[in-house]
């Protein structure tokens, strides 16, 4: 008997040097826009059609960045930064997850705190400002709080409506198996929930960038943020295109970290866009 084998069953995964090559191939890509528009205005500024000064070309900004660097300072601002993102991130995504699974998960909970925290999310972000300096200084923990509030509106909102988006039958078909409890949880409501999770991580992590350039503004003496501020004071736009760079490069840095730190736990995913 001749039995074949259907084309999509017979395929077999690709190789780690072709998935490398394929990460090398979107990196290329996506830059692309970003490497002619500098060039383009590179070109524009250095024929004489603009005078470059409010928006300096790209080799005044190397020139920046590279005096800065040669110093030492990039690195500490960076480093100053990068600090009170990570920590703002961890404690406003961990009590997100917690207080949005438990808001998703029981009906009386949810009644009780998320209209407070809905009405809360409307307040803008420097009308916290003056409180937390209030509270806790104008030190490092008004801003990781800062940054903290930013990343738990979203990550909050993002796993309370996966928690309430997940299919009824999914639920029952656990039962018949005897999931209660942990079980149920583990088994059918975390793998249910888990990709709509990463994407209010990585929602609440771009806030949080967002965040910490209002934290920094608060007094800081280290941190891009500083940067802006010292760039807008003493008239260097090249200073501050800078730091804006830096923040945009360190921003798609550490999404692409949360990306690829989810990817194992979502394998099982059969998506559009693994068939591409």
């Amino acid at each position: 008997m001749d039995i074949r084998v259907p084309a999509a069953a017979s395929e077999t995964p690709a190789p780690p040097q072709a998935k490398g090559r394929g990460a090398w191939h979107a990196m290329a890509l996506g830059a692309i826009l970003p490497v002619a528009l500098a060039a383009g205005w590179e070109i524009v500024v250095q024929a004489g059609w603009a005078e470059g000064r409010l928006l300096p070309p790209p080799s005044r900004i190397a020139e920046t960045l590279w005096s800065l660097a040669q110093g030492g300072e990039l690195l500490q601002h960076i480093s100053a930064t990068l600090w009170r993102v990570a920590v703002g991130f961890f404690a406003g995504s961990v009590a997100g997850i917690l207080i949005g699974a438990a808001a998703g998960y029981s009906k009386a909970f949810r009644r009780i705190i998320d209209p407070t925290i809905q009405g809360l999310r409307a307040v803008p972000s420097l009308a916290w400002v003056p409180l937390f300096i209030l509270w806790l200084g104008i030190f490092e923990g008004s801003k990781v709080a800062l940054i903290a509030v930013g990343v738990f509106f979203p990550v909050y909102l993002g796993v309370t409506a996966s928690v309430l988006g997940v299919d009824r039958k999914i639920v029952e078909v656990g039962r018949i198996f005897r999931l209660k409890g942990t079980r149920l949880i583990r088994r059918i409501l975390v793998p249910a929930i888990l990709p709509n999770v990463i994407l209010a991580l990585r929602t609440g992590l771009g806030l949080g960038w967002m965040f910490v350039v209002a934290a920094e503004i608060m007094g800081a003496a280290q941190g891009l943020g500083y940067l802006l501020v010292d760039g807008q004071q003493l008239g260097k736009p090249d200073q501050i295109v800078a730091a804006i760079l830096v923040f945009a490069v360190l921003g798609k840095i550490t999404d692409a970290l949360v990306v690829a730190a989810s990817a194992p736990f979502l394998r099982w995913q059969d998506s559009y866009e693994t068939a591409h």
